[in-house]
């Protein structure tokens, strides 16, 4: 394919050599004579191990040529790149003013040919940027409407400075958001040789991915430290502690807990959090990570809280009350914190929880209960079907397959279900659905 990239940067460079080798035509276009200069002699404007021999070759090869006529890319390619800077500004925002030049550019050069062409953003940008800041200026600029003129597309990249051919050439998952199937079946050609999976999103999805991904990894490193630390001064090897938490593939290393979904609880999160900060504090170490946790975890109930006081609504109907589906263990459930802020804002609350009945629970359990909500008896439910007909906001806490099913099939249009768990078959609820972040 003929292939161009808009600036010549880390992204762009790295991208214009491996696409020039695996046998594209490239067109890279920057506005700096520098760099052009630089790469018109076979040098790359990185320094990056086998960047210099790679550039060198596909110059020589005439697959990578350059220019600073936007016009000329356009008029020769289908497909362009676009990896100008987003620089952070003195607030933390960023500045979009060069990737909004360049897609004032694109659309004049679009508005001059003919031939559909899609437009992909590299560049790390906010959800949102794509198709309510760089749309409307190629639509302005082209004369264009986005997917009759041209396609519009969004892929994170994921290389890592010192070793980006090697991530470019195996990637963990190539990710394109796009504004339509026909963009995608543009792009896919690409990438579909790479040894790992295409997937296929839309552009809000792709554009989050890449700070979700990037917050994580800092989020990880900080963790380890913290842990490292705090090992460090208690005599303790953090660093075998950390390899022996990585071997754990099926909880500590898996999707398990990266579902977004309601706060945690239960007896042993919260006390062994509590646990390591106190010892943290013993050793006069800042943890401020770890500190943190437990008030963002906080937030989450909160968020369901206000959800139900902003709505208006009086009755609502809690299908569940455990921590955890398919458990009767009440010690530190949000769900129970949540029940406790309802009944204290005057909301009309009913609770069904098929493992939790008031004459069964003891020792912990009964004294959380009796500390928490003393009047639970009155609150509880034996038949779910007519805790959801009674209600106006139908809270769904429990993952329970059966209890799922009769939300699905009884909630009606006048009602809310709040979703804590990630119900399936939502797509068929009759009545108004929101997820508790999703």
């Amino acid at each position: 394919m003929n292939i161009a990239i808009f600036g010549m940067g880390y992204v762009g460079a790295v991208s214009a050599a491996c696409l020039a080798r695996d046998g594209h035509q490239v067109f890279g276009v920057d506005v700096d004579p520098t760099k052009l200069d630089l790469l018109r002699q076979g040098y790359s404007p990185i320094v990056e191990e086998g960047i210099q021999e790679l550039t060198s070759n596909v110059v020589e090869q005439g697959r990578l040529t350059v220019t600073d006529n936007v016009d000329e890319a356009i008029g020769q390619c289908a497909l362009s790149f676009v990896c100008v800077g987003t620089p952070s500004q003195p607030n933390g925002s960023q500045d979009l003013g060069a990737i909004e030049k360049v897609a004032a550019q694109i659309g004049e050069a679009l508005a001059r040919h003919d031939q559909y062409h899609v437009v992909v953003i590299r560049s790390t940008v906010r959800p949102g940027t794509v198709m309510d800041r760089v749309r409307p200026v190629l639509e302005q600029h082209s004369g264009k409407q986005l997917g009759e003129g041209f396609g519009l597309a969004f892929q994170p990249e994921f290389l890592r400075e010192g070793t980006s051919i090697k991530d470019y050439d195996n990637p963990p998952f190539t990710v394109v958001g796009g504004d339509s199937q026909r963009t995608l079946d543009g792009i896919r050609p690409v990438f579909e040789h790479l040894p790992c999976e295409f997937v296929g999103t839309d552009i809000g999805t792709a554009e989050m991915l890449k700070y979700a991904c990037n917050a994580f990894h800092a989020v990880k490193i900080v963790f380890a430290n913290e842990i490292g630390r705090l090992g460090q001064s208690l005599g303790v090897d953090s660093r075998e502690v950390m390899r022996l938490v990585t071997q754990d593939r099926q909880l500590n290393i898996s999707p398990a807990y990266l579902r977004p979904g309601f706060a945690f609880g239960g007896s042993c999160l919260p006390k062994d959090l509590r646990a390591l900060l106190y010892i943290a504090k013993e050793q006069d170490m800042e943890v401020p990570m770890l500190a943190g946790v437990i008030p963002s975890n906080q937030q989450q109930i909160d968020h369901a809280l206000q959800f139900i006081l902003r709505s208006g609504k009086r009755r609502v109907g809690m299908i569940g009350l455990s921590f955890k589906s398919g458990t009767d263990d009440l010690r530190e459930s949000p769900l129970v914190t949540l029940a406790e802020q309802l009944v204290g804002k005057g909301i009309e609350l009913r609770i069904h929880d098929p493992n939790v009945q008031l004459s069964r629970l003891i020792g912990a359990n009964r004294r959380y209960i009796e500390e928490k909500l003393p009047h639970l008896g009155r609150l509880l439910v034996d038949d779910a079907a007519e805790l959801i007909g009674d209600a106006d906001i139908v809270l769904l806490g429990l993952s329970d397959a059966n209890l799922v099913e009769q939300v699905v099939s009884e909630a009606s249009e006048a009602q809310v279900v709040l979703d804590l768990v990630g119900m399936p078959g939502r797509d068929r609820l009759r009545a108004a659905y929101r997820g508790i972040c999703w």
